[in-house]
């Protein structure tokens, strides 16, 4: 793995992976939608171009074919907010994919590596369980999991490999969007009651980082149509995640479980195993999320 191409490269998780790869030796073509990034700085092995992935065809046009061997695809509208309810935003994402994937294999590149999602596995217990209604919130994860299944049988068909990590919850310094972590530490710092659901369902939280490694590992070891788990290797229930935030960041604050009802679907801890990604790729999450969560908030006092 030499040279890769990465879209959504100017994103949260997008721009610490192309950090990462570059301090690998990999040399990189970033795509994403601004005509300059923000996130990303200068480097003599970055080349940063503006691109709409929904439009293959310029991609074809503008990238040298024969040049990259990988491609790393984190390019999703709505990952976070009221978007993420939009199902033909969400539609679209997974047939975008799909074009990325062919487009992929077109330009030369034996490997594509998509960003997926645990809320997968949540929309396949909670769609296929008898009586259940699930929420809108479901919506996002079923568009992962349309584009998952499609890309799985195309790349078969058009003889590219396909590795699809599944994050967790990723999180960490860069983060903006109003998820769980952020949306906590927020209330911290503006004295805010720290209210939650009854916090007994599995989580798990992975630093930002920590996700970029994994996905320069699995790229560079995993295996041709897996999937793999990116997660902390320590997944336990959400409220035992909460008390270590607030032990950390707030040790005078009092939590209070139960004010806030809970209408998700609880996974068996199972589903969070990462013994292949270890096994296949030897990545490992290294920063514990009291830590992750001191350095998170820290930034977002200076935002």
């Amino acid at each position: 793995m030499q040279k890769v191409i990465i879209s959504g490269a100017d994103g949260f998780v997008g721009s610490n992976t192309v950090k990462k790869f570059l301090e690998e030796g990999v040399t990189v073509l970033a795509l994403d939608m601004g005509a300059a990034p923000h996130r990303l700085e200068a480097h003599p092995r970055l080349t940063y171009m503006q691109c709409d992935i929904s439009d293959p065809s310029a991609m074809l046009e503008n990238i040298p074919q024969g040049v990259y061997d990988t491609f790393l695809h984190f390019a999703w509208a709505g990952s976070a907010g009221s978007a993420r309810t939009d199902y033909s935003l969400q539609m679209q994402n997974a047939l975008n994919t799909v074009e990325c994937l062919k487009t992929a294999q077109k330009l030369g590149c034996a490997r594509f590596v998509c960003a997926g999602s645990i809320m997968e596995y949540e929309v396949e217990a909670a769609v296929h369980a008898q009586g259940t209604r699930p929420g809108m919130g479901y919506i996002y994860g079923m568009g992962k999991h349309i584009a998952h299944c499609l890309c799985k049988s195309v790349a078969a068909d058009i003889g590219i490999d396909l590795l699809w990590p599944m994050i967790t919850n990723a999180y960490g310094v860069g983060e903006l969007s109003p998820r769980f972590v952020n949306t906590t530490i927020r209330k911290i710092l503006n004295g805010e009651p720290l209210q939650f659901t009854a916090a007994t369902q599995n989580y798990d939280f992975v630093y930002v980082t920590d996700v970029a490694n994994a996905f320069y590992l699995i790229a560079k070891n995993g295996k041709p149509f897996c999937e793999y788990m990116i997660g902390s290797s320590n997944a336990r229930p959400l409220k035992e995640f909460i008390l270590e935030m607030q032990q950390a960041l707030a040790p005078d604050a009092v939590p209070l479980f139960g004010d806030v009802p809970f209408t998700g679907t609880n996974m068996p801890l199972s589903t969070f195993d990462t013994t292949d990604t270890k096994n296949d790729t030897g990545f490992q999450a290294e920063v514990s999320f009291a830590e992750g969560t001191r350095r998170t908030m820290e930034w977002l006092k200076t935002v």
